[in-house]
């Protein structure tokens, strides 16, 4: 294996998979009006993310193995668990993962209308699911200082934008507006702030991970914060109104603030971000399906490696022939089904945080979460709560349709199934 993911890499990458900078957050303005937006986008992250951080922080430094939350849940709650932990993520990530070619045919069909014609862009989709497991094929270093450039591509535009908008003298400021569904914009909100465990799957590829990971994690906290709320706040003074934001719009906004030159750097960016997320998300999903093939739940094939870089090959490859399949639902019907079995795999994880407290107290723990068992006990309230609102929202939002809840409940349920099969599996295997 090469050199390991350092800090700056490591923060790089974790920003893909948490944020991708603002891109996606379109639908929150809509739904919720500027105001509005940045009010969620300032609760949120104290609801949602920080809980999580906290949680990544902790086990990540104590247990810094290959497999992170499904090690975790594992060690902590049981074998059957830690299976559970790890379906519900791998499900979420078959329609995660296409969340993030659908948003680069998006941008791209900006400078291009017809690769986002139906044939057209699921072809492009898939290219980037094959372009994205070819560069994860070098290894998890490779991805991480690919990300740092990424990065940088990325938030350049927003930079200029927010510039324009405060320097420049702009428009008069739009009215607030929005539908006023601040729940519809919740939803979005946290889609767009979940993902802090992703880093922890490659916990073996991290130089220094006790100190490495909590570092990284607040840092990146922070920067997704950042780069969430200036261009909201900079976009309320481009005079587009509310209503009209759909994915895509802040080509408009660049427009509007700096011209064909800053939209079609916007557009670019919005290929960045696509591109960024699901190289890194590659790395992270598929170090999953690795380990669970070592410890004999899965075929061993999955856990074949490349020489040198240590990329499990094989995992890469049928996990993305999975991702490509959902390539045709819906952007939004992809981010309810994704925020509701990520959801439920997150509160497996905070059930880990409390049992290894009372099971392993001696447990050496680099960061420990401040305020002993009783705060780790209620950590996981603020999630639970907002997964639960989110769960009402989409029954209420879906009426006379498939119930994404439906699906997300269906596929949980398949969970103890597989997992008696991969058992049977197992014990013949090593029998």
């Amino acid at each position: 294996m090469g050199k390991k993911l350092t800090f700056a890499p490591l923060v790089a990458a974790t920003y893909f998979m948490v944020a991708g900078g603002p891109y996606g957050l379109e639908e929150l303005v809509r739904e919720a009006g500027y105001g509005g937006g940045i009010a969620i986008l300032l609760i949120t992250p104290l609801f949602w993310s920080l809980p999580s951080a906290l949680v990544v922080g902790e086990l990540a430094s104590a247990l810094p193995e290959e497999g992170g939350y499904y090690v975790w849940v594992r060690r902590a709650l049981g074998p059957f668990w830690g299976f559970q932990e790890a379906w519900l993520s791998l499900c979420a990530s078959v329609f995660d993962m296409a969340i993030y070619p659908t948003l680069f045919v998006l941008y791209l069909g900006r400078l291009w209308p017809a690769a986002a014609s139906d044939n057209a862009a699921v072809a492009v989709g898939v290219g980037v699911v094959i372009l994205c497991a070819a560069m994860n094929l070098r290894g998890s270093r490779a991805v991480g200082r690919a990300s740092e450039w990424l990065v940088l591509a990325l938030l350049g535009p927003f930079v200029a934008l927010c510039a324009l908008a405060w320097l420049g003298p702009g428009p008069a400021p739009a009215a607030t507006g929005g539908r006023n569904d601040l729940v519809a914009g919740l939803l979005v909100a946290m889609w767009n702030f979940m993902g802090w465990d992703n880093a922890s799957t490659v916990a073996g590829e991290v130089e220094r991970p006790q100190r490495t990971y909590p570092l990284a994690v607040f840092a990146t906290l922070v920067l997704v914060v950042l780069t969430y709320l200036l261009p909201i706040v900079a976009a309320s003074r481009s005079g587009l109104p509310a209503e009209t934001w759909t994915t895509g719009a802040w080509v408009d906004a660049g427009r509007v603030l700096g011209g064909r030159p800053l939209a079609v750097a916007v557009v670019v960016g919005g290929m960045v971000c696509g591109l960024g997320m699901m190289d890194a998300l590659v790395m992270s999903y598929s170090r999953l399906p690795l380990v669970m093939a070592q410890e004999g739940y899965l075929p061993r094939a999955l856990a074949r490696q490349l020489p040198g870089s240590g990329a499990p090959w094989v995992a890469i490859v049928v996990l993305s022939l999975l991702w490509s399949l959902a390539l045709g639902l819906g952007f939004e019907r992809l981010i309810e089904l994704d925020v509701i079995l990520y959801g439920l795999a997150l509160l497996l994880q905070f059930g880990a945080l409390v049992a290894l407290r009372v099971r392993e107290p001696g447990l050496p723990r680099p960061f420990r979460v401040p305020g002993g068992l009783p705060v780790a006990t209620l950590l996981g309230a603020g999630p639970a709560a907002l997964l639960c609102l989110a769960l009402v929202r989409e029954r209420q939002a879906c009426a006379g349709q498939v119930h994404a809840v439906v699906l997300g409940v269906s596929l949980t349920l398949l969970g103890p199934l597989l997992y008696a099969a991969a058992t049977w599996y197992r014990r013949r295997a090593s029998g």
